[in-house]
């Protein structure tokens, strides 16, 4: 894979936390629908199918990174960015999946009283926040630092899972110490884990549309780019400029206005410049067109 040194390092960080995140959810997803069998509470045995859920959500950001960062080529001169968004997408939409089968299946527990969980399940609840709080911690971290929505949006099935086995024990102990006629509490927490997950679900699925559909980069950005061409001898001013985020990098073209006595070469000089100071900017930009406009 042909990527940059530093570019490299970011996308194999992310590529880490991610394969860490597979492995940690098919041991948790393993443990909580045994526990949940044998302790008589259906939220655990959702919860493990949640995380079961997550497993593949974490290998499609894996691919989605390893594609993302692919060189262009002639049948994707653009490069392959799009990926990136695309695997967030799918990641959202099996947010918006599980919230809807453990709220499909908490309704029927409720219409139907079951046996009571039993209190060894609290135990288990707690390492399963511990574990998945801390892997969203690291899986954020990364995502903010990437600037990727797929790793963001993978974060938040982390924290929707640690979000789910809060609920989960709460529900649980009403049901322990309520006694007979309160068996139904953790299917209530259920439920209410259901739509926070959903909430979180759509929130990244607008994100992966947006980056899908070119939305503008953020003001503060495209006013630090155009300063940066400003800083350019032999730049008059900045006519206008697009700047959009296209996977784990900038992509933009930006007008600039020099004096309108200078010849070819000496104009070619200003725009080669610009995109030389836009390149290595800190902003991790790697396509620019520069145009040339007469002051």
């Amino acid at each position: 894979m042909e990527v940059a040194g530093s570019t490299e390092r970011t996308v194999q960080s992310g590529l880490l936390v991610t394969g860490i995140g597979t492995v940690v959810n098919l041991f948790l997803a393993a443990i909580k629908i045994v526990a949940g069998w044998l302790g008589h509470s259906y939220v655990l045995i959702a919860d493990g199918i949640e995380s079961f859920a997550d497993v593949f959500s974490s290998v499609v950001v894996w691919s989605g990174l390893r594609v993302s960062v692919k060189p262009a080529d002639e049948d994707h001169p653009f490069g392959h960015g799009k990926a990136e968004p695309i695997a967030a997408g799918i990641v959202s939409l099996m947010l918006l999946a599980a919230a809807t089968v453990i709220c499909v299946q908490s309704i029927h527990e409720i219409r139907h009283p079951h046996f009571p969980p039993t209190p060894f399940t609290l135990i288990v609840l707690v390492a399963v926040v511990a574990v998945k709080e801390i892997m969203f911690r690291m899986s954020s971290r990364v995502g903010e630092y990437l600037q990727s929505t797929a790793v963001k949006s993978d974060a938040w099935h982390h924290r929707s899972d640690a979000l789910t086995s809060i609920a989960a024990f709460v529900g649980i102990s009403i049901a322990l110490i309520g006694g007979p006629g309160y068996e139904a509490a953790d299917d209530w927490a259920a439920l209410f884990a259901a739509g926070i997950i959903a909430w979180n679900g759509q929130r990244f699925l607008r994100s992966a549309l947006d980056e899908m559909m070119d939305v503008s980069a953020s003001p503060e950005v495209v006013r630090e780019v155009e300063q940066i061409a400003m800083q350019v001898k032999g730049v008059e001013s900045v006519e206008k400029s697009r700047v959009r985020k296209s996977g784990l990098h900038l992509a933009m073209d930006i007008h600039v206005r020099v004096k309108g006595n200078l010849t070819v070469r000496e104009g070619h000089d200003i725009a080669h410049e610009v995109k030389k100071r836009l390149l290595e900017s800190q902003h991790r930009i790697n396509d620019v067109t520069i145009h040339i406009e007469p002051a």
